[in-house]
């Protein structure tokens, strides 16, 4: 045998298995840790689930229809003071729930920036669930650390509001409804008459104000 045999032979890597070594055990804990998502997978997930239950219950309330009409006769030029925020989240939340993502970002910020603390909450949970934690930490800032406001709404009632977010994801017990096929179509309209220079779905008009009117008399 020659020098190079010999190391070759040296190198060979053993076959047979090491004595005491439990193959099945080995896949069961490989299959274990692949059905087991990462901590920051599961809370960007229930944070999307979250979100998803709040705007639907922003989208069914009896005076959302209202302040989307206002919003849509508004004059282009209306400065933050002057636009109707309560209109510029249930828009967003209309923008969310029909795969508008971007759109509804801005429209929450357009409503938060005016002070609104449900669109900073819903921004919370937007960014949350894109595994943004630094934006999603400013932004629940923004709704629980006003000192200057006294009711600005504390853990206990975030907790709770999540709580029960959580019960109707796991029973699908909820009166809000989920927007309609003509809803959707109509936001798409409006997304495909926007400047193409602008990812932004432009502000609703009377058209979609008067199908969600139909939509909330459900």
């Amino acid at each position: 045998m020659t020098a190079i045999d010999e190391l070759l032979a040296d190198a060979r890597i053993p076959t047979a298995p090491r004595d005491g070594f439990d193959v099945g055990a080995a896949l069961r804990r490989l299959a274990t840790d692949a059905a087991t998502p990462h901590p920051d997978t599961v809370r960007a997930t229930q944070a999307g689930q979250r979100l998803s239950v709040v705007c639907r219950w922003i989208l069914n309330k009896p005076d959302a229809a209202d302040h989307v009409d206002r919003l849509a006769q508004e004059p282009d030029a209306v400065t933050v003071d002057q636009l109707d925020v309560d209109g510029a989240l249930v828009f967003a939340c209309l923008l969310h729930l029909t795969d508008h993502r971007e759109s509804a970002q801005f429209w929450w910020q357009l409503a938060a920036g005016a002070g609104h603390r449900a669109a900073a909450y819903c921004l919370h949970l937007h960014h949350l669930a894109l595994g943004e934690s630094r934006e999603a930490r400013h932004w629940l800032h923004v709704v629980t650390e006003d000192v200057l406001d006294s009711e600005a709404p504390d853990g206990t009632f975030l907790e709770t509001l999540e709580a029960v977010a959580m019960y109707v994801r796991r029973t699908g017990t909820s009166l809000a409804n989920a927007p309609t096929g003509g809803l959707e179509m109509e936001v798409d309209r409006l997304a495909t008459a926007k400047d193409d220079s602008c990812i932004i779905v432009q502000r609703p008009d009377q058209r979609l104000a008067d199908l969600l009117h139909d939509f909330t008399r459900r």
